[in-house]
């Protein structure tokens, strides 16, 4: 890497304070130019900034972080300048006309990973960091940028190493006066990883469901009150409200907050039998949404439907609304909870409901080490390696191989070894200036 990059750090608009940032080897000569050279190290110093026409830009912060002590460990520098378009305009033009070029989304990030100063699961740590919307998202991602799950991978991988070095050790110097068991030992510890392995892939659900949200599906037939519901849940007019049927004929999304976790709130289309093939999509779609659902929680008109249609087959954690409850007597012997989205007292009950499920599935006595996709796919993948180490009770070359394997889907976690296309894609979903 030797061109130089720079990038805005903070977001566009009109802000008292913009931040632009540079990483590279040319960042000492742009300081020079624009500032008369780089101010002591770490320290913040107030410089009269100047284009390359010799015409101000502006009185800014300028900060310098020689290499190897800085975030890229490059040579790395900041402006904190206004936050006027102009000003930023002005100075991103400044440092384009010295040859510097315009970061790539992540680059940043990228540089700090290829220098060292994080592994693949940390810089996927920042990425979450910057995205966090709650208090969980943020203790989350602050976790795995402070290195929780790097730290238990480098554990997983010292047992390997061990439990690999005795296979090795049977397989290559079988007539060494080695111990009788030097093999069986490797046993216990892989037994063990196996299972540590297999659990931390179980626990990616839920390290997921708190950086994606949590999903809450709300079901019925037309009518039956969901999009009412969702505007009250919501507090503002996110659906249209009609007495005309199949009013709802997309997925309408709504984001939450409960208990501290981030929530996905769907209105669906009326689960029906209809001819209408827009409407028919609409109910394919509510049916698939509902399947991948955390929760569900079904609208039954129990009080004017003369035949409500109270679905079949619910999941145990099901929740189960009989509406309209305002309108006066409802059906005897339906399953669910009377309910009006009009009464405060119900709809703070099923709040709290629903905020109890959230916290109950999302909450735990530590937070998750995996969460993503990839890191449920990498374990699984090790963990079946070592399943299928321990089974191969006499073939002790391949039960070694298997645990090389395993070690090197646990490497490809941390970024140890990762095909330069997984790492682009990882990076991409950065934001520029990071």
């Amino acid at each position: 890497m030797t061109d130089t990059i720079f990038a805005p750090a903070t977001a566009a608009g009109r802000a008292a304070v913009a931040v632009v940032r540079l990483s590279g080897p040319a960042t000492r000569a742009a300081l020079r130019a624009l500032g008369g050279g780089p101010p002591p190290a770490r320290r913040a110093s107030l410089r009269r900034l100047t284009g390359t026409d010799g015409q101000p830009i502006d009185e800014a912060l300028v900060l310098w972080f020689p290499a190897p002590a800085s975030y890229t460990g490059e040579d790395c520098a900041e402006f904190h300048v206004h936050g006027g378009q102009a000003v930023v305009g002005a100075l991103v033009s400044a440092l384009a006309a010295q040859g510097l070029r315009l970061a790539e989304p992540g680059e940043f990030t990228r540089r700090a990973f290829e220098h060292g100063k994080l592994d693949l699961a940390q810089a996927e740590g920042v990425a979450d960091l910057i995205d966090a919307e709650t208090e969980a998202q943020r203790r989350q991602a602050l976790a795995q940028l402070g290195g929780r799950l790097s730290g238990i991978q480098a554990r997983w991988r010292d047992g390997l190493i061990r439990a690999s070095a005795m296979l090795d050790a049977a397989v290559d110097f079988p007539d060494e006066e080695l111990p009788a068991d030097a093999a069986d030992r490797a046993r216990p510890i892989l037994e063990i990883l196996a299972g540590e392995l297999e659990a931390a892939a179980a626990d990616v659900a839920r390290g997921e469901r708190v950086r994606e949200g949590f999903r809450i599906a709300l079901l019925g037939a037309p009518n039956a009150g969901k999009s009412t519901l969702l505007n009250v849940l919501a507090r503002r007019e996110a659906a249209i409200v009609s007495a005309t049927p199949g009013t709802t004929r997309d997925i309408i999304e709504v984001p939450l907050v409960l208990g501290g976790y981030k929530v996905i709130l769907a209105d669906t289309a009326g689960l029906r039998a209809t001819n209408d093939e827009i409407e028919a999509e609409g109910v394919r779609r509510a049916e698939a949404w509902a399947e991948s659902a955390a929760l569900r929680v079904w609208l039954v008109d129990g009080y004017g439907d003369p035949n409500p249609d109270v679905p079949a087959s619910l999941r145990p954690d099901d929740i189960v609304l009989l509406t309209k409850r305002d309108l006066g007597e409802g059906l005897d012997g339906l399953p669910g909870e009377p309910f009006t989205a009009k009464s405060p007292n119900d709809v703070a009950w099923l709040v709290r409901a629903l905020t109890d499920t959230v916290v109950g599935a999302l909450a735990g006595a530590e937070i998750p080490a995996a969460t993503r996709l990839r890191h449920k796919d990498l374990l699984n993948e090790a963990a079946h390696r070592l399943r299928q180490a321990l089974a191969e009770d006499q073939a002790l070359e391949l039960a070694a191989e298997d645990v090389r394997l395993a070690a090197r889907a646990l490497d490809r976690i941390t970024g140890r070894i990762d095909p330069d296309q997984v790492l682009g894609h990882i990076f991409s979903t950065f934001c520029i200036g990071k």
